[in-house]
């Protein structure tokens, strides 16, 4: 289980679409976004870390365009 910050991240319900969608990425085994604490949680395939990583970064460009994950 990794965590990353989300810097920017200032809509629930964008967390909650970027959360769903990150959750549907093959690799990925588990995804908790918290809009509080502006933190994602996830459980994924460390073989393909920066291909996932990369994944992660266009779902979130996608859905909140400024919102960047600090890896």
């Amino acid at each position: 289980m990794k965590k990353f910050n989300l810097k920017n991240l200032d809509c629930a319900n964008c967390a909650a679409q970027i959360e769903a969608n990150v959750a549907k990425l093959d690799g990925v085994n588990s995804v908790s976004v918290n809009f509080l604490t502006t933190t994602m949680k996830i459980d994924f395939d460390e073989n393909r870390r920066d291909e996932i990583i990369e994944k992660i970064k266009q779902v979130i460009k996608k859905l909140e365009p400024d919102t960047i994950l600090e890896v």
